[in-house]
């Protein structure tokens, strides 16, 4: 799938997304903070997109889909729905190696940052517990996933990962499913 596709397949899934959870709640307001965060960062990818950056344009996309993923995941969405980065042929041009080279390599940092830096809130005997080590299980297998890329010299591939799992810890935070023990300016609270 090429970038540009990768960009409609998520701003399609945004269109269908509905929150299912009643208005007037806590997890209302959460999911309209999830959903909020998605459809900015679909935004912001595609003007990245259509001003020549597709390296800031994948990270975006992939980001917001990972926020609009774990927010499904959470019961927050209607459909239920997942959208993984799978091959995205991101066609990042020679002339932005560099830049896909160094942000590649500072998301990995920041989501492995990321990682350590938050517990898990909830008590172990609420279901919400099981619900935030499942989204912390998912940004791990993202960025292990994310690493395996990169050795294999994919770097838009790995980027897409380290990005979508970041947004799972993100959505975490956001929900309070997670306390954040270490640098709070690594989270978008």
């Amino acid at each position: 799938m090429i970038l540009e596709e990768y960009g409609a397949l998520f701003g399609e899934s945004l269109s269908r997304t509905r929150i299912a959870v009643p208005e007037g709640t806590l997890l209302y307001r959460v999911a309209g903070e999830v959903v909020e965060m998605a459809a900015a960062y679909h935004s912001d990818g595609t003007v990245f997109l259509r001003t020549g950056d597709p390296v800031n344009a994948l990270a975006s996309f992939a980001y917001g889909l990972g926020w609009l993923d774990a927010g499904s995941r959470l019961g927050l969405f209607e459909p239920l729905a997942a959208h993984p980065p799978g091959r995205v042929d991101a066609c990042i041009p020679d002339s932005q190696s560099g830049h896909l080279d160094e942000k590649t390599h500072r998301y990995r940092r920041m989501l492995d940052s990321a990682l350590a830096m938050v517990e898990t809130g909830p008590d172990v005997a609420s279901p919400l517990y099981a619900g935030a080590e499942a989204l912390r299980s998912a940004a791990h297998s993202w960025y292990a996933e994310g690493a395996e890329y990169l050795d294999a010299g994919d770097r838009a591939g790995a980027l897409a990962r380290f990005s979508y799992g970041y947004a799972w810890i993100d959505a975490g935070v956001r929900a309070g499913l997670f306390r954040i023990t270490g640098e709070r300016g690594l989270f978008t609270v």
